[in-house]
């Protein structure tokens, strides 16, 4: 998936807390996030006011919510993990290590593999 097949992706399934999403796909978007935060505090320095990033991080809550539990279904985790964020030091490491972790193959609890094969390695056919 490329940087703006995910971007796209992501902010069309705005609201979409059901199914799975790709490493890529969470990821370019991470990173388009990060982007957007990083040329919106250029801004407000050269402004003098942070009213702007407080309306598009408040624009951009939901679908980074969303895509979130997207990749933690896609690891075969419950979308509840998402709180574990909220543990002080250490909450953000588990999420990231469970947000780079593959996806489980085949179909799981939350869907068809996002990958599009639905054929576990390894398994006899």
């Amino acid at each position: 998936m490329s940087f703006a097949d995910a971007v796209r992706s992501v902010l069309t399934q705005y609201a979409n807390f059901t199914g799975r999403a790709r490493r890529s796909e969470f990821w370019w978007y991470t990173l388009f996030t990060a982007v957007v935060y990083f040329v919106l505090g250029i801004v407000a320095a050269a402004a003098h006011t942070s009213v702007l990033t407080y309306i598009v991080a408040l624009a951009l809550f939901v679908p980074t919510l969303a895509v979130s539990v997207r990749r933690l279904h896609d690891t075969g985790r419950s979308g509840w993990w998402v709180l574990v964020d909220l543990v002080p030091f250490v909450g953000w490491i588990v999420l990231v290590v469970f947000c780079v972790q593959d996806s489980q193959p085949g179909t799981n609890a939350y869907g068809p593999s996002p990958k599009g094969a639905d054929v576990i390695p390894g398994a006899i056919a």
